[in-house]
Order: structure tokens, then sequence, then C-alpha cells
């Protein structure tokens, strides 16, 4: 754990490995270990560890503090390590602590567990959850867990509680929280955390939402760096050009099974020649024509970034 508040150094492309599982169905943290180490030399400015990519759902809790410990000795400081939490608030505060005790920087606090919590609710999850530990915690809003403007005021006064990741998609709904916070003389970090945020790069960026995650980045960053460029230095034809002629097509076949924003993310992390394993139930593995239409696009893409010298 790095001593830098982790505020400050969340200013780049952040990095979602995928959890790599062997042959007889255990993690294999040697593997999960080589795709921490190949995303920070590619560039990485964060890495969030047994995330939604990282199939946190998937994981007991000594899987889940293997990895995290795994992910924070391969960056060696170099970048922060972020890693997940989630369900009810008695096991959130567990992983929590556990992610403490690995050397992780910060949490992301994912839903809790299958109920509809009110506002008040949520909002005392996540304030025993900042309470529990020293980290920093993100909270992230999708599903079952949508703050209004007033919620999100209320976690950007609690200690410890430094952002808000957006899920959901409401550009409206987050205009009106970034507004309301600001509009209280507050502070928070927000991020675009929809599945493959590059499509929607530019609009969140409109409201002032620069950070997001990039599920490209685990198997492509040749590709997912050069969209970042040419998004932060207002390069918009080559974001166009990639949207159209990637991006797009991607969310697109994202979207022709279920899980294929874990489990098509895995499989392209194989394609690129790091056997990662398969997804674990409940999740299964992509149609194998979807495999090929996904091999096709990265292909595509690289040859575009090739045309366009991003």
């Amino acid at each position: 754990m790095t001593t830098a508040p982790l505020a400050g150094r969340l200013d780049g492309l952040l990095f979602f490995p995928v959890t790599a599982f062997a042959p007889d169905g255990s993690v294999d943290v040697d593997t999960f270990r080589a795709h921490v180490r190949a995303g920070v030399d590619a560039g990485a400015a964060a890495v969030f560890a047994c995330c939604g990519t990282g199939e946190f759902h998937a994981l007991t809790p000594e899987e889940f503090r293997d990895c995290v410990a795994a992910a924070v000795e391969e960056t060696a400081g170099r970048v922060p390590v972020v890693a997940g939490t989630g369900y009810g608030t008695a096991l959130a505060v567990r992983y929590a602590r556990l992610a403490e005790q690995a050397g992780a920087d910060g949490l992301l606090a994912m839903p809790p567990y299958l109920v509809v919590a009110d506002q008040a609710g949520l909002l005392r999850h996540y304030t025993e959850l900042a309470a529990a530990t020293s980290l920093d915690v993100i909270v992230y809003q999708r599903d079952n867990a949508v703050l209004t403007p007033d919620t999100a005021v209320a976690l950007a006064r609690t200690d410890g509680v430094i952002g808000l990741k957006d899920g959901l998609g409401d550009l409206g709904l987050m205009q009106r929280i970034v507004s309301a916070v600001r509009a209280e003389g507050l502070d928070l970090l927000y991020f675009n955390g929809l599945p493959t945020a590059e499509l929607t790069g530019a609009a969140y960026r409109g409201i002032g939402v620069t950070l997001y995650s990039s599920a490209v980045f685990c198997f492509a960053p040749d590709l997912a760096l050069a969209y970042h460029r040419a998004l932060a230095s207002g390069d918009d034809a080559t974001v166009d050009l990639l949207v159209d002629g990637f991006y797009r097509p991607l969310v697109e076949l994202r979207a022709q099974g279920r899980g294929y924003a874990v489990s098509l993310v895995k499989a392209a992390v194989r394609m690129e020649g790091l056997d990662v394993g398969p997804v674990r139930p409940p999740l299964s593995e992509p149609a194998p024509e979807h495999l090929d239409a996904l091999a096709r696009l990265v292909e595509r893409g690289r040859a575009l970034v090739k045309e366009l010298g991003a």
C-alpha cells in the first residue's frame, strides 16, 4: 500500500484484469500475476483487482485475498491497486478488511447483493463500509444501487468516500449529481463505468467525467491507449473512427450473449496468447461464431490504429 492519497493517483487509463483459472477450476495466481504485470507494463494508471471483469462474484474470500495480494506485489507501488467488495454490509466489510490486509490502496464498492434498498439503506451501507477500514472507497452505481443527488452529496461528505463510478448510463442523473455535489463545495471523483466505456467516453466527458474503466485494455492495450490519447487530446476525428469501426461493433457483439461483458473479454485475453482459463459458472463461454467475430473485430481495430498512426 502506498502512502500517497488514492484520489491524486487515479489519472489515466484504468485496468480491470480478469481473474485466471487453471484447468482444474482453481485460481491460477501465477497467470493472474502475468496478466497484471503486462497491463502495468503497457501503461495502466491503476489496477482494479477482483472487480466485475475479475469475477468478484465467483471468488471465495481466500481466493480474493490471494489475488489482491498478488496484484499489490506485482505493481510494487508503481500504480495503485483498488479491490472490489460487495454483497451485504457484513460481507462487504469482511472483503474490505481482507483487501486492506493484502495491501490494497482502495475499494470499489459494488452493489449490495439481491436486495433493492432505499436511499437511507444505501447510505448506511456505504458509510459503514467506509468506516470499516482505512481504505478509500469508490461507490459503484448500477443495477439495484442507484443514488439520488442528495445521497451523492451525503456520500461526498462521508470520510473515506472519494468517488462514484457510474454503470447506469443515465447522463441526466449524472449531471444532476455532479451539479449537486459541486454546489455544496464538495469533491468526488467520477468514473464512466459502463461495460465498454469508450463508446460513451465523449458524452461523459461533456459533463466532466473523464475517468473510465477499459475492458478492452485487458486484451488490446494498444487499441485502448490509442482511443484514450485521442479522447484526452480532443482528437474527435480519431475518436469517431475508432467508435465507428471498433467500439460500436464490439458493443453490438457483446449484446449477443448474457454475461459477455466478462466472458467475451476473457476469451479475447486468451486469443492474445495468455491462457487465463474459462469463466466460472453461472457464466458461460461465448458461442464459437461470436469468438470468430471477436477475432476479426480486434484485427480490424488494429488495422484502423495502424492506418491512423494513433
